[in-house]
């Protein structure tokens, strides 16, 4: 069952984009099928049948005329392929309740999976597919819904082969800084013996084509090694884009972007630039190893994850670019495109459903991310043992987008005077800052599982349950391998 909906908490719902109510007194609406959809292309999302919303957001129950014949009537045609190419939902997803002496149907509709993308009604799949926002339903695009289908297949769009490129295409000195970093950190692979081309054929740069059984660059090797004037001939709205944003005064205070013609602009070369300039802006301490200088540390390391996550996750079709802002107090990276796995997958981690395979076997390769899909949740962990504020993760639809922001302030100190009892050991504080940070997420995310706390947390479950069994505000459902918790 969904965790966006609660009867006993009916009164404190309002329409959001998890959530739909429709009165429903006369039949089915028609906008039943809009939000039907609406909700399988996002997150899912829970629709309320004999429900009207007030004027103040609150909702009413307005009851339904003859439930069992609604049911019917709903179940005969969402198995009708004319009318919803798909069928997502299982028996038990609509329920009846009564609630204020009235009846109401609750449908709870699931988020559709990457290859079951567009959701689309009325046979139309260019006019029938919707996606949600806070405002309700809307019509996808056309491109929005070639996106999707682009998003079905298994190979994703960077394996695919360029039969109209030669290999020439390659920015030699790309290759050769690619090759000298592999060689650093793998020495005696056997890679290093095979001459370039042979070389961008075993990393998935190139591969033999089945049209004319030759070697061709690959659309990840043309975006990781390529020149920017080739790469736009493939990938029209293909930019890379980074600002330094240090002086109110000034626009921007450095930039780089793929466009300058001063460079290669491939996401290769890119990445080091990009890097390198973050880099320079932490202040954390450097360790010793011996008399040897480390100058590597856990936030270098989360910035490199979250820098590959932008560039292997970005949609290069998508509008707007990739744009990495250095300001004072917060780095983004944002690049086209939705998150494939989803929004609350990508904090959990341990499902790795990325954009661009090929990318990110060539950034794994020279031990640039992460293929469990832990990445975020490891960004998350350092930055909370940084004392930094949470990493917030944004999706933007019409047109995708998704944006990682790293806040670089401190979390604020727990002021004692909202404690009777202030917390008189480190480890006091810690969990007091723990259970803050659990009616937060619980706020936000409604009922939720341990596992689930504890991988926002960056806990072990065991600590994490310990935690939330002397929070009285909170409530424990359910036994021991279904239990849940949710805010009372």
């Amino acid at each position: 069952m969904s965790d966006t909906f609660d009867i006993a908490q009916f009164d404190s719902y309002r329409e959001d984009n998890r959530r739909e109510v429709k009165k429903a007194r006369d039949g089915l609406p028609n906008s039943l099928w809009d939000t039907y959809s609406a909700f399988a292309n996002c997150y899912g999302g829970v629709i309320l049948l004999g429900v009207k919303e007030n004027r103040d957001g609150s909702w009413q129950t307005t009851g339904l005329q003859n439930e069992a014949k609604l049911q019917k009537e709903f179940w005969d045609i969402i198995n009708n392929t004319k009318k919803v190419n798909i069928n997502l939902l299982r028996e038990d997803d609509v329920e009846i309740y009564h609630q204020n002496n009235d009846v109401i149907m609750v449908i709870h509709v699931p988020a559709a999976r990457r290859e079951q993308k567009p959701v689309y009604i009325n046979d139309d799949m260019f006019g029938g597919t919707f996606r949600r926002n806070y405002e309700g339903d809307y019509h996808c695009t056309r491109i929005q819904v070639k996106t999707m289908l682009r998003d079905q297949a298994d190979d994703t769009v960077d394996m695919s082969v360029l039969d109209n490129l030669s290999m020439d295409i390659f920015n030699k000195d790309s290759v050769k800084g690619y090759r000298n970093t592999f060689a650093s950190l793998k020495d005696g692979h056997p890679f290093l013996r095979l001459d370039d081309n042979e070389f961008l054929r075993s990393i998935g740069a190139a591969s033999i084509s089945d049209q004319d059984n030759t070697l061709h660059p690959t659309a990840a090797g043309l975006l990781m090694f390529g020149n920017e004037y080739d790469i736009v001939r493939q990938f029209p709205d293909y930019f890379l884009d980074y600002r330094a944003l240090l002086n109110p005064d000034i626009r921007w205070t450095d930039r780089i972007h793929s466009s300058s013609g001063d460079w290669s602009g491939n996401v290769f070369d890119f990445y080091f630039r990009v890097y390198n300039k973050l880099t320079h802006t932490l202040t954390v301490p450097f360790k010793l190893s011996g008399v040897t200088r480390i100058d590597d540390t856990p936030m270098h390391e989360a910035l490199r994850e979250a820098l590959a996550n932008c560039l292997i996750n970005a949609d290069y079709f998508g509008s707007r670019g990739i744009v990495i802002t250095l300001e004072p107090k917060q780095i983004t990276f944002a690049n086209p495109g939705y998150s494939r796995a989803g929004k609350i997958q990508m904090i959990r981690g341990g499902i790795s459903d990325p954009r661009n395979r090929g990318l990110m076997k060539m950034f794994n390769l020279i031990d640039i991310g992460e293929r469990a899909g832990s990445g975020i949740p490891k960004i998350i962990s350092i930055w909370n043992d940084q004392n930094l504020k949470d990493p917030v993760i944004d999706e933007e639809f019409d047109p995708d987008r998704t944006t990682l922001s790293l806040s670089l302030e401190k979390k604020q100190a727990i002021n004692s005077s909202d404690n009777s009892e202030p917390p008189k050991s480190s480890k006091a504080k810690r969990t007091l800052e723990h259970q803050k940070k659990i009616i937060e997420f619980l706020k936000d995310h409604g009922r939720s599982k341990c596992g689930d706390i504890a991988t926002f947390l960056g806990l072990s479950e065991a600590r994490t349950r310990a935690i939330l069994a002397d929070m009285p505000e909170v409530d424990i459902l359910g036994g021991n391998k279904n239990r849940t918790y949710r805010i009372k």
